[in-house]
């Protein structure tokens, strides 16, 4: 028989009645009636309560009244049915009960920073501060728990399709691609270091060129980026790559997958197939390249209503190349100061202003614009934005790009759902192969290893050029990216001479890369799928650090350990760096992040 015990108490059911447990776990809650004391016994798999009662000498008076939450015992008992009337329909085990012969404190606790109890909180550096208590908590352990079974769900699917699940390395070159890399100062080539990959993109592919034809990994993955609120410096992503796939296997893979994965975490099931739509149709449509379709709204042209236009600023805003749009966002029920604030909001974002409309009962549109509008616009704002009365029409007249970016940001303060209990998968096609910089040359749009759809197109129109690379979006949010890779040096080098990386700065960063793609590179796609967002979204969660184990704070801070550090000066001089005497003296300024 086990030491500690041989059943756990989350899992007695009224069949398990009769039965003498042995149960081992963490007094979540203490009450005493009258001498009696009913505790509530927490373990990894649940609840279940136990009754001390001091005729059945379950232990001494001296144990019976020190015991508080949080302390961790182990208690013999029989299962026995709950009284009349005090059946817990609200608990698994709400129908049984222990009746305890028995306990052994086995650890004591002080008090604790903040309770261990859905009905309180605490605020979230505390929280972190003391991860281990927090995850005690019936939520955080359910995350936990939903994390393991959507990773082991991965697993499943891709081990079944015959997928290798292979390491690659955690120490790589830096290849600056997208955030700062997380450097490490090697001891042995003093003044050299390594970086921590942002992702196994290289050397997915190069498991292509070795022949292994189907990897994955769940991979942990570093970015040295600008604090944000929902990121992270370290992450897991689901890392998946194929020799002679394209897009369409990608994709198919992609939905076996998030379907597994949403039947085992959440019981349900999700309509075949994902939809698809292009990049070009979702800026279009929603002013995003990862639209929340759970709701309408969807952005309107509304360019041909005023093509003839007076109105001087929808006019001129035409004549220079630019657009008029409008959403339609329902009754808002606004006040004039509402709307207002709609405007301020619209200004924030870049906006160089609002237009707001509301449907009265008769069919008119009510606005301070209205008296500069003709007959013929006005209904032809109402008739292609379909609106009906009490809906609160909204316009944007400004460049292309702004214009539907601050329409998409209006439709998600207005109408987006607080909640996840509704899922929407969506994958985003046709992404462009380059975006502009400020400064007239290009950049990659995802990564300079994704193939073009049309490799004419790019030489001759980089700017409008389409790429083979896609989105997984749910509920709004980015879960990953992928794409088609070049497994042609020839293209490669053309997407570099594009890109203003010359031959020698190719060769430099990444000429053991290239050199691969010599030795017959199969045509070969992947994908990376954010493990922390996926879960936090079937959790229900609003930040993906409730989904984390042990997560950093939004400025990259770890208030349980207190990294990042100081460390002593014998460790830098073995490493070869000399800190410079100004970052030196912010040192002492230096607190712990809350």
């Amino acid at each position: 028989m086990a030491k500690y015990r041989n059943a756990h108490g989350g899992n007695l059911r009224a069949s398990d009645i009769g039965n003498e447990v042995h149960l081992a776990g963490w007094i979540a809650r203490r009450r005493d009636h009258g001498g009696v004391v009913f505790l509530d016994l927490r373990d990894a798999s649940g609840h279940v309560q136990v009754v001390l009662n001091p005729d059945d000498a379950p232990a001494s008076e001296e144990v019976m009244r020190r015991l508080r939450n949080e302390f961790c015992i182990m208690v013999k008992g029989v299962v026995r049915p709950r009284l009349e009337g005090t059946v817990n329909p609200d608990m698994p085990t709400g129908e049984v009960e222990v009746g305890g012969t028995s306990l052994e404190v086995l650890s004591t606790a002080d008090t604790l920073p903040f309770q261990v109890d859905e009905r309180f909180d605490a605020d979230e550096g505390r929280r972190l501060q003391y991860r281990y208590l927090d995850l005690r908590r019936d939520r955080m352990a359910d995350n936990l728990r939903s994390r393991s079974t959507a990773i082991r769900a991965m697993r499943h699917v891709l081990d079944d399709l015959d997928f290798l699940e292979v390491e690659t390395p955690t120490l790589v070159v830096s290849t600056p691609e997208g955030a700062r890399d997380m450097l490490v100062p090697s001891r042995l080539r003093p003044g050299q270091f390594y970086a921590l990959p942002q992702s196994p993109q290289l050397f997915k592919q190069l498991l292509m060129v070795a022949g292994v034809e189907r990897y994955y990994q769940v991979a942990r993955c570093y970015r040295d980026e600008d604090f944000r609120s929902d990121r992270q410096v370290e992450f897991t992503q689901l890392d998946l790559e194929g020799s002679f796939w394209d897009q369409d296997d990608v994709l198919d893979t992609l939905q076996a997958i998030v379907t597994r994965v949403v039947k085992d975490v959440r019981g349900i099931d999700i309509p075949h197939p994902i939809p698809r739509m292009t990049y070009a149709d979702a800026i279009a449509r929603y002013g995003t390249d990862k639209p929340d379709v759970r709701f309408g709204m969807e952005i309107v042209d509304l360019g041909e209503v005023f093509a003839s236009s007076e109105f001087r600023a929808f006019a001129a805003t035409l004549a220079d190349g630019g657009t008029v749009r409008g959403i339609n966002a329902g009754d808002q029920g606004l006040s004039r100061a509402g709307f207002d604030k709609l405007v301020a909001q619209a200004q924030d974002l870049g906006a160089k202003g609002l237009v707001w409309m509301v449907v009265e009962e008769d069919g008119s549109l009510r606005s301070p614009v209205a008296k500069f509008l003709s007959e013929a616009e006005l209904s032809g704002i109402a008739a292609t934005m379909d609106g009906k009365p009490g809906d609160a029409l909204l316009i944007v007249a400004d460049e292309v790009a702004k214009a539907a970016a601050v329409l998409g940001e209006l439709r998600l303060s207005l109408g987006r759902p607080d909640n996840h209990d509704d899922l929407e998968f969506l994958f985003v096609v046709d992404f462009p192969v380059f975006e502009r910089t400020a400064e007239g040359g290009f950049v990659a749009a995802h990564h300079p290893f994704t193939a073009p759809l049309d490799v004419a197109e790019m030489r001759n129109s980089p700017e409008t050029a389409v790429s083979r690379s896609y989105d997984m979006v749910l509920n709004g949010a980015e879960l990953g990216s992928g794409s088609v890779r070049i497994h042609d040096p020839e293209l490669q080098s053309q997407v570099f001479e594009i890109l203003g990386v010359s031959a020698d700065e190719a060769q430099a960063r990444f000429g053991w890369f290239l050199e691969a793609l010599r030795y017959g590179t199969p045509p070969h796609a992947g994908f990376a799928i954010g493990v922390d967002r996926f879960v936090s979204i079937l959790q229900n969660e609003q930040n993906i650090r409730e989904v984390m184990p042990f997560p950093k704070t939004q400025t990259g801070a770890d208030p349980l350990t207190g990294a990042p550090g100081v460390v002593a000066d014998t460790q830098l001089e073995e490493l070869g760096i000399d800190v410079r005497a100004e970052v030196r003296a912010a040192w002492s300024d230096t607190t712990s992040d809350s």
